[in-house]
């Protein structure tokens, strides 16, 4: 053994002659430095590629992305329906059944003859059914099927006011004019045409952002 081997090394680390041996750190360390360096890049293109095809198939784009990031929500476009209104039909289209509920004798008579003057068709004219016969209290009730509710019963509506409409279970297009212990007359031809002019204006698109700031 040399004088320049350290004491309990022998073997291959016994020094010889001159030359000393080349002492090599552990690759240990640095092994599991890449291995972990390796994942988290992994990991990264993972997440990047998964947020790609995400984009993809839900057509997602920048301007999508900033307006979630300024909270501004996409609005959805007006379908047919909100776009066109019903179209509401002509007096001649609307048949009414004019019923008395009042003590006063001949009166579901005389407003039909003044109903049918004025362009309506007129169905039954008779005292008002046991339900509702001396029963109200207004100036009359306005009654048809559900889908006369926006239809018929408002286009009869303009011809008297302080009515109240109500829908039933009824199949058939004709509606029911009830007349109450308040009413006095028919409202005014002319009045009433520009009732019916003013119901027939189409109405104005509600703005997209109700009183909000536009994104």
């Amino acid at each position: 053994m040399s004088m320049l081997t350290p004491p309990g090394m022998g073997g291959k680390y016994r020094i010889t002659g001159a030359k000393y041996p080349r002492m090599r750190r552990p690759r240990g360390r640095r092994r599991l430095v890449l291995a972990v360096v390796a994942s988290v890049v992994a990991v990264g293109l993972i997440g990047w590629g998964t947020l790609q095809l995400i984009d993809v198939f839900t057509g997602g784009d920048k301007a999508t992305a900033a307006s979630a990031r300024s909270g501004c929500a996409a609005k959805p476009a007006p379908s047919a329906e909100q776009a066109a209104p019903k179209a509401l039909p002509k007096p001649g289209e609307v048949k009414v059944n004019v019923y008395n509920a009042t003590p006063r004798s001949g009166l579901a008579k005389d407003v039909a003859a003044e109903l049918k003057k004025r362009g309506f068709a007129i169905g039954k004219v008779d005292n008002a059914p046991k339900e509702y016969d001396k029963k109200v209290k207004g100036t009359g009730i306005l009654l048809g099927a559900k889908t006369a509710t926006d239809t018929a019963l408002p286009v009869l509506g303009t011809q008297l006011a302080g009515t109240e409409s109500k829908a039933d279970a009824r199949k058939s297009g004709e509606v029911d004019l009830i007349l109450g212990t308040k009413f006095k007359d028919l409202a005014k031809k002319e009045d009433a045409d520009k009732a019916l002019a003013v119901l027939a204006e189409p109405k104005p698109a509600p703005s997209a952002s109700n009183g909000k700031k536009d994104c």
